[in-house]
């Protein structure tokens, strides 16, 4: 019987670190801004907002090439933004790692020219509750709290040439068509995100 009672533990753990995936209810969080502003995906899904999460670290060089070799990021969350689209990036490295901290992320908002707000998670416990991997791991969240996709921003992984498909602009296009996204998962690329040990 112990053994029944640890294996089940074991297994409800197994799901907590793989996080979620599409059609799952997205975890709630609250979480600051650089400002201090607090951010809550509830409030968001409440006001129905379409909600598209973006992990972040300035120092990954998956992250420069969608902010600064292109602006991928910006330009998809301007092409959206007036039509009931948030988007957050978060970063959940803990203190002392690769790209954390307020002070190296404020730097970061003025490099890269951040168009949306930028939270900080530096427990990871929201970027556990997802399950996010890399920066970037993309994450759409329809306004009725429903994930609508996973995954890579495009489709190519390498750290210098860009994709042809924006997966990202395509599920966000089938949300708002009130369409079934064509393809609601793919695998992230990018950095590990630096959680803490």
């Amino acid at each position: 019987m112990k053994v029944l009672s640890t294996l089940a533990l074991l297994l409800v753990a197994a799901a907590a670190l793989a996080g979620v995936v599409p059609g799952d209810k997205a975890p709630d969080f609250v979480l600051p801004d650089l400002d201090g502003k607090e951010h809550s995906l509830d409030e968001y899904l409440d006001q129905g907002k379409i909600v598209v999460l973006e992990w972040f670290n300035p120092d990954c060089p998956f992250i420069k090439k969608h902010h600064l070799q292109a602006h991928t990021m910006n330009e998809t969350y301007e092409r959206f933004r007036d039509k009931g689209v948030v988007w957050l990036a978060i970063n959940s490295g803990a203190e002392g790692k690769q790209g954390a901290g307020r002070e190296r992320n404020l730097q970061a908002r003025e490099d890269y020219d951040l168009a949306f707000p930028l939270l900080l998670d530096p427990a990871g416990t929201v970027g556990q509750s997802y399950g996010a991997k890399t920066t970037p791991h993309m994450f759409v969240i329809k306004a009725d709290g429903t994930i609508a996709y996973t995954g890579a921003i495009d489709d190519d992984n390498s750290a210098g040439t860009f994709g042809k498909t924006n997966h990202v602009a395509e599920a966000l296009s089938a949300v708002l068509a009130g369409e079934p996204v064509a393809q609601p998962e793919t695998r992230p690329y990018g950095c590990s995100v630096k959680y803490a040990d």
